[in-house]
């Protein structure tokens, strides 16, 4: 699919950050944006890039009402000599269909969700920040916008890309996190959206997220939706734990997001000399491990963050504590050697590198 590039006047351009300490995340976004349409019958069409700049919706457009939407993301890097690096992304593009099945949503060509992208990013390269640790965020969305009430697939979808330079995600320093397992609330079930990127399972994070804030931890770590007893996710990160030099993790239950960072560490750990194992993990027997030592780290790991250090883990008012407090061997080896990958620093044996031309 041919994608226009609709001018972009000069004076309309934004002002580049000055100090890149200063990013944060999502806070800032570039000049252009990539959209293309759906329609019934028509398929995909008018994919253009154009400037960045509000949508005008019907309010009885079905996103608003019945929660049709999807999302991804993924980084580019500017590399010291110059290059533009894209990690993975061809997983993103193909889980962005997998939850546009799971939300009769249209499918979306790979070609013009990477292509799309790579155009994008290439006309704004001069964006991408090169502090240590920054990056250019990447959100590709898909919004259901026919505007009439009832409950039924849209007739009429937008695929967009915007684009944030973001800032280190570790500002001050590689440091673990304290987490709480929630033994209330549930964020997702086999058979419901938990494994697709819809917004849904975000907004039904907020409240448990906000509590465990409450009370001094940083995120949540979800249990089951059936029993609470088996470990799932934290917040929007797959989950790690460390015994010795076996590395486990849930295993994909359909209700627990394929991540892409998740299957990176799986497929990266083997050639640092660590087993991996996807199973389900009792929450009984898992603070049963972490009272006797068996586990030894514990980290997650996601888009933003690549990898967090666990430092404590809560479980029904009992404090634990992993790696006494500081990040561990094996979750520092894995973060610099994925971050590494990333930004050129490390040699990429696996081909998981696409540069934007």
């Amino acid at each position: 699919m041919d994608i226009r590039n609709v001018p972009l006047a000069a004076e309309k351009m934004k002002a580049k950050i000055a100090d890149q300490s200063q990013l944060g995340f999502g806070k800032h976004f570039t000049d252009r944006m990539l959209v293309a349409e759906w329609k019934t019958g028509q398929g995909w069409h008018d994919a253009r890039i154009e400037p960045y700049g509000p949508f005008v919706l019907d309010p009885s457009c079905s996103v608003f009402h019945y929660a049709q939407e999807i999302f991804e993301g993924l980084k580019a890097y500017k590399w010291a000599d110059g290059r533009v690096a894209l990690f993975r992304p061809e997983m993103n593009a193909r889980r962005f269909n997998q939850s546009a099945d799971r939300l009769c949503m249209p499918d979306l060509p790979e070609e013009l969700f990477l292509g799309g992208i790579k155009k994008l990013v290439a006309l704004e390269q001069d964006w991408i920040p090169t502090l240590p640790g920054t990056s250019l965020y990447i959100r590709p969305a898909m919004i259901a916008v026919e505007p009439v009430l009832g409950v039924h697939p849209s007739k009429h979808y937008y695929f967009f890309v915007i684009l944030s330079p973001v800032g280190a995600y570790y500002a001050a320093g590689f440091k673990p996190v304290d987490i709480l397992v929630e033994d209330y609330y549930v964020r997702a079930v086999p058979g419901g959206t938990g494994e697709a990127k819809t917004g849904g399972n975000y907004a039904s994070s907020l409240k448990a997220g906000l509590e465990a804030e409450k009370k001094g931890y940083a995120q949540v770590l979800w249990l089951d939706g059936r029993e609470q007893r088996y470990i799932e996710e934290v917040g929007a990160m797959n989950m790690f734990f460390a015994y010795g030099k076996k590395i486990v993790t849930a295993q994909l239950n359909g209700s627990i997001l394929s991540g892409v960072t998740r299957d990176s560490v799986l497929k990266l750990a083997p050639t640092l000399g660590y087993e991996v194992e996807e199973r389900r993990i009792d929450v009984n027997e898992l603070v049963a491990d972490i009272r006797a030592g068996r586990v030894t780290e514990a980290f997650g790991s996601g888009t933003a963050a690549v990898i967090t250090p666990v430092g404590k883990l809560c479980y029904k008012d009992e404090v634990l504590q992993l790696s006494g407090g500081q990040v561990g061997e094996i979750t520092q080896k894995l973060y610099d050697t994925l971050t590494g990958i990333q930004t050129g620093k490390l040699n990429d044996p696996f081909g998981w590198i696409q540069f934007v031309e």
